[in-house]
């Protein structure tokens, strides 16, 4: 097991002044046996991040150290890594045990050794009565256990997933994120992670990476990043529904938004333009007839445990999420909304960063 350094990180296409930079100097300390999840939309770079940790892409610029050395040069056999990729990459023709025993044998480990590493990596994956079948008689889920089954045979110090769990239902995900828990529980084998579903990420994560368009705009717990979010990017991206971010001229505890004037029930904290963020969760139906925010109501969902009330505050589109045991309003009611102020989220309006 090993510690990861990311210092001032840089990748580019090509050279001189038509280069193409997509990661634009990302710093991270990922401890050993830490647990960390890269998320960010398609295009932003995370997956071409964690190739570099692997040693499948050059490093443009800055240092990647794995366990204290410097691998920038390092060809990636020799980086003591082992990567799960979306696809499975399993030989068809070889049964399951050939398949997570083959790096094992190129690397001419005793044929002893081989069988007991296999048989506990098969143990803890719940492999066992499938060692002897090949790859086609299994289900996804299952291929995707022996994709990481013959990574745990390797007993590297670092795992590196590459949303491994991207071709399976919804339900084998649910199913394959527990296993993947598990697995850490028991092996504690520092690992990198990259997804862009927020749900895998908030769940798995010991700390998670947040990257937008190269750059990585936090890195913190799950609970800091959805509590606390750094920028709007990041206030909109994490959660689902997403925050509500409304765009207006604050003056205390006055907000207009698009002619609107509205009350806040705490006075923002500076004048001016920002960006007030609001999670659906802590914007509620007002009771008893208590003053608060008007709002229109445009659409209904009905989600099981939770209903979502959708209209519009100014221009902008707007969520609140109140429980399905209420009675709901009905499309076209006026409802007035109240907001808790201890989760009220501020953000500069030009740099689009936290206040």
């Amino acid at each position: 097991m090993a510690s990861i350094t990311l210092k001032d990180v840089v990748k580019r296409y090509g050279t001189g002044p038509k280069a193409n930079q997509v990661i634009h100097g990302v710093n991270a300390e990922i401890a050993d046996g830490e647990f960390i999840v890269i998320v960010g939309p398609s295009g932003c770079g995370k997956s071409t991040l964690l190739r570099m940790v692997a040693g499948l892409e050059e490093v443009s610029a800055g240092q990647i150290a794995i366990g204290g050395r410097v691998v920038n040069d390092t060809e990636p056999s020799e980086r003591d890594i082992a990567m799960v990729f979306q696809n499975y990459a399993l030989y068809p023709h070889m049964s399951v045990f050939d398949n997570m025993a083959y790096g094992l044998k190129i690397a001419k480990v005793p044929l002893d050794e081989i069988k007991t590493r296999v048989d506990k990596a098969a143990k803890i994956l719940e492999l066992g009565p499938f060692l002897l079948r090949k790859p086609r008689e299994l289900s996804g889920g299952q291929r995707q256990r022996v994709a990481m089954g013959r990574a745990i045979v390797r007993q590297p110090q670092v795992f590196l997933f590459d949303e491994p769990l991207s071709n399976l239902d919804a339900k084998l995900r649910a199913q394959t994120r527990l296993e993947i828990q598990k697995l850490h529980a028991d092996l504690g084998v520092t690992s990198l992670f990259v997804t862009h579903d927020q749900v895998e990420a908030m769940t798995l994560a010991q700390r998670m990476i947040v990257m937008n368009a190269g750059r990585m705009e936090q890195i913190g717990t799950p609970e800091q990043v959805y509590h606390t979010p750094a920028s709007t990017f990041v206030a909109g991206f994490i959660g689902s529904p997403p925050m509500n971010l409304i765009t207006g001229r604050a003056d205390g505890s006055r907000f207009e938004v698009a002619g609107q004037t509205l009350s806040l029930p705490l006075a923002a904290p500076r004048a001016g333009e920002l960006v007030l963020g609001l999670r659906p969760e802590h914007v509620g139906l007002s009771q008893n007839g208590a003053s608060g925010w008007s709002l229109k109501v445009e659409a209904l969902e009905m989600l099981g445990a939770e209903r979502l009330i959708y209209g519009r505050v100014g221009h902008t589109l707007f969520t609140s999420r109140i429980d399905a045991t209420l009675a709901p309003p009905k499309v076209g009611d006026t409802v007035t909304l109240q907001l808790v102020p201890e989760h009220m989220h501020w953000f500069d309006a030009d740099t689009q960063k936290r206040i």
